[in-house]
């Protein structure tokens, strides 16, 4: 005959777990201050997006935030000699905003309401 008192090594582990897990799960359900929550900040309007890529000018990742907040949404009007060689003027035809982009440094160098092909060469330096 099998004795019971052989397998408690292999049991209290098991039971000890069980007991763990429902206590956790009953005190998430019942006490909600327990349960970690993230709230998201809410999203920026257009107009902000331009005004902080217009703030960060000249500052080296401006680029990055000017994908990250026109992804898709900007065309290429022409280059230009400015920055470290040679910008890229992008229009945002959504918004009627041209950007002018400087991809060596990854900095826009140049923000003017409407479609601009060429922007004075003092301002894309």
């Amino acid at each position: 005959m099998l004795k019971l008192k052989s397998l408690s090594p292999f049991f209290a582990p098991l039971v000890l777990a069980t007991v763990i897990s429902v206590g956790d799960v009953a005190i998430h359900s019942f006490l909600p201050q327990f349960q970690e929550s993230a709230i998201a900040a809410p999203e920026m309007t257009v107009q902000e997006k331009i005004e902080t890529v217009t703030k960060n000018k000249g500052q080296i990742g401006g680029g990055d935030q000017l994908r990250r907040f026109f992804y898709g949404d900007l065309l290429p009007l022409g280059v230009q000699p400015g920055g470290a060689g040679m910008v890229v003027n992008l229009y945002n035809k959504a918004n009627d905003v041209t950007f002018s982009y400087c991809a060596t440094y990854d900095v826009v160098v140049a923000v003017k309401k409407g479609k601009v092909a060429m922007f004075p060469s003092a301002e894309v330096k």
